[in-house]
């Protein structure tokens, strides 16, 4: 069972300025709490028992929040001194686990995604890595992810108006000795020079039509203080 998880943290959030502009990205108040409080707790919920926050841009402010709110979580903090790019974060974040199978999210996005399920498909495909889908319909926001009929990745397809398609939800279970054996440089992208590369060499999609909200955007930001009441 997937028990720990890497979040990315470090995002600069230039998109949201004009509504929060001191904090990072995940540290964005939604009804008087950070978005990272739900992410937290979510996967807490979802069995995840370890966490390794990659941090860069004001990471001193995740760090006190950790520090005085979830003071008796395991978690340990993974810092760039330089951006990295997603898959540097990642492939740096991946020295502080040590399970073979790791749960991957990003720190903007909520996917209330079923870890079991997740990790059940993971491990029965024998993965690389699997992406959580979400389906979607009316959309220009996002790339589509095709899939074989046997769910291995099929392609990726660049951002345009769709009527409906299966979008990258940004949560991953990551096979981590396959992806270190990779010979990839300390700064890249996760999704252009990992995923988008490896088509069709053990990538996997599973659609998850769950919860999903991207808060990247201050529409979107607005949505989620509206939404968030429930959780």
């Amino acid at each position: 069972m997937i028990k720990e998880a890497i979040i990315l943290a470090g995002g600069l959030g230039t998109r949201l300025r004009s509504v929060v502009s001191d904090v990072p990205k995940c540290m964005a108040p939604i009804n008087g709490k950070p978005f990272l409080h739900y992410l937290i707790d979510n996967y807490k919920k979802n069995g995840i028992e370890y966490f390794i926050f990659s941090v860069g841009y004001l990471h001193e402010v995740i760090e006190k929040y950790l520090q005085e709110n979830f003071a008796d979580l395991n978690y340990d903090i993974s810092f760039e001194t330089e951006p990295l790019g997603t898959g540097g974060a990642i492939k740096l974040g991946c020295n502080k686990t040590s399970q073979k199978n790791l749960l991957i999210c990003n720190g903007d996005t909520f996917y209330k995604v079923d870890v079991a399920t997740l990790d059940t498909f993971h491990s029965g495909k024998k993965a690389a890595c699997t992406l959580c889908l979400k389906p979607m319909q009316n959309f220009d926001r996002y790339g589509v992810v095709e899939l074989n009929e046997d769910d291995s990745v099929k392609s990726f397809k660049e951002k345009n108006f769709y009527e409906k398609g299966l979008i990258n939800g940004g949560v991953y279970a990551l096979n981590t000795d396959e992806f270190l054996k990779q010979n990839l440089p300390g700064k890249f992208s996760f999704e252009k020079d990992y995923l988008e590369k490896n088509v069709q060499q053990q990538l996997y999609g599973l659609i998850q039509d769950k919860y999903f909200i991207d808060i990247g955007i201050p529409e979107d930001y607005e949505k989620a203080q509206r939404e968030f009441g429930d959780f």
